[in-house]
């Protein structure tokens, strides 16, 4: 019997109506199994979200496990796109100076596709990174490719797990291998979000600040005519970065601004093995919570499987428990708020006079708040800011900046829609003075850059206005003004 191999089979049946059978069969096969693991993703995030202590039914999370499955299946769709398929018919006859090594169109050598936005999928902690990305090549043997074909290429390799090291490598060997050029140049900047601890219960304000600290590394590759120590085209290419604003480092280097590329990797001690304290209550960790742990580790192993990656990979030993150290920041029974024992102090003086005729009341204001929450309709986090607004009168109260911190922290330590949190911040603060309150929220949302719509650099605003700040269009437009005059927007 001749191996499926040999290629006899298709012989037989290319271009007669029994080929056509087994490519339908074939593709019904394929569709039926991307069902299946779509529906095994689903069911793994059902369990991710009752480990939260969550509902999946209750209204905003019913379709999050599709909404989930489908990020991670489009964020991770490299694996099955291969680089031949983009390269093939996008080489294009030029003739050049040195048809040895491809002069093109005899103007020069390099040519060089800048600042192309990326996202990919850190393997140590399964968090989307933002990724920017210049790729520079040399053409040779009188052909050049098409330069929306460099993107592409590189995007394959992003839509994986990634390591950013490994990705400029991975980039420029394919670029090299599939388009023959004189030599390639990779050098990306990849921005990793810092996360430890965002929910501590001993949150502090310097706590909260450390999470404006992104890990920041800069790495880059390079092959052929960009290795030789007496060729200038490297220089060349770092030189034309340097003219958009590019920051780059030498060839094949690792540099970076934090200890460790992935935060996650400090977290030495395993979800998975109990001892996960800082979510339990005095220390102390139940056989209950030990258990409903374990289960969220085998999840996300599950998803993993799902997405088609080997859990037994040495770069993913580890990866669920710390995935899953992460969604436990956001467990919505980590924190409790009491809002009669926030701190409230007298005020002799006030800070911003709110431009009403009304004296009786003046505006303090809280600006730049900074936080992280996690979206619910995707699990995907958002970080930004929040300025916060309100009126009190000139023997009234005002609340400590801490307790205000100690709000924000409160409503974005779980699963949340940025909308609601400004409301429910909003509401909080109102509570408690019953003069007037507003609220505006500025953050980036992940969402916006790993499912497909890529919007790499937008931001979301909302704002909640309550008591004189919704009747009053003065007041709000002082304190809009605040916030611009200040701009510690961060965003």
């Amino acid at each position: 019997m001749a191996s499926l191999g040999s290629g006899c089979v298709e012989d037989e049946l290319e271009g007669g109506a029994g080929w056509e059978e087994v490519k339908e069969e074939e593709a019904t096969d394929r569709l039926a199994s991307e069902v299946e693991r779509a529906l095994s993703i689903e069911e793994a995030v059902k369990a991710l979200l009752q480990g939260l202590g969550e509902d999946h039914e209750r209204e905003g999370l019913r379709r999050t496990p599709h909404r989930v499955a489908e990020a991670f299946r489009g964020g991770t769709r490299g694996y099955k796109q291969k680089v031949k398929d983009i390269v093939q018919g996008a080489l294009f006859p030029e003739a050049g100076l040195n048809p040895g090594v491809g002069y093109a169109g005899g103007v020069g050598g390099l040519v060089v596709v800048r600042d192309i936005n990326l996202f990919s999928y850190c393997e140590s902690c399964l968090l989307p990174f933002s990724i920017k990305c210049h790729v520079g090549y040399v053409p040779s043997g009188g052909h050049v490719v098409g330069l929306s074909k460099l993107s592409r290429v590189a995007d394959v390799f992003a839509r994986r797990f990634q390591d950013p090291k490994r990705l400029a490598r991975e980039i420029c060997a394919a670029l090299h291998n599939s388009i023959n050029p004189a030599g390639v140049a990779v050098s990306l900047q990849c921005c990793h979000m810092k996360f430890n601890h965002l929910c501590d219960t001993n949150f502090t304000h310097s706590t909260i600040s450390d999470m404006r600290n992104w890990g920041t590394v800069l790495v880059s590759s390079r092959s052929g005519v960009f290795k030789e120590e007496k060729n200038s085209l490297w220089d060349d290419f770092k030189s034309l970065l340097k003219l958009s604003g590019a920051v780059i480092k030498g060839g094949d280097t690792h540099h970076s601004h934090v200890t460790s590329w992935c935060p996650a990797r400090s977290l030495e001690v395993p979800v998975s093995s109990g001892h996960c304290a800082r979510n339990s209550k005095n220390g102390k960790t139940s056989s209950t919570t030990v258990v409903s742990q374990a289960s969220m580790v085998a999840a996300v192993a599950s998803i993993l499987h799902s997405l088609g990656e080997d859990t037994l990979r040495k770069e993913l030993l580890g990866t669920p428990d710390r995935y899953v150290q992460w969604l436990l920041n956001f467990k919505s029974s980590n924190w409790g708020l009491d809002l009669n024992s926030l701190d409230i102090c007298k005020v002799n003086s006030c800070v911003v006079k709110d431009g009403n005729t009304d004296s009786k009341n003046e505006m303090q204001t809280e600006l730049g708040i900074p936080f992280f929450s996690l979206c619910e309709h995707h699990l995907l986090p958002f970080h930004g800011v929040v300025h916060i607004g309100y009126l009190i009168k000139q023997e009234g109260i005002y609340i400590e900046q801490s307790a205000l911190q100690q709000m924000v922290q409160f409503f974005a330590c779980k699963l949340q829609v940025q909308e609601r949190l400004t409301r429910q911040i909003a509401e909080a603060v109102y509570s408690s003075l019953n003069v007037g309150v507003m609220v505006v929220v500025e953050a980036h949302h992940n969402c916006m850059i790993s499912r497909g719509i890529e919007k790499v650099g937008s931001n979301t605003a909302t704002i909640a206005a309550l008591g004189q700040f919704s009747s009053d269009s003065n007041t709000k437009a002082l304190f809009l003004q605040t916030i611009a005059s200040n701009a510690t927007s961060g965003i």
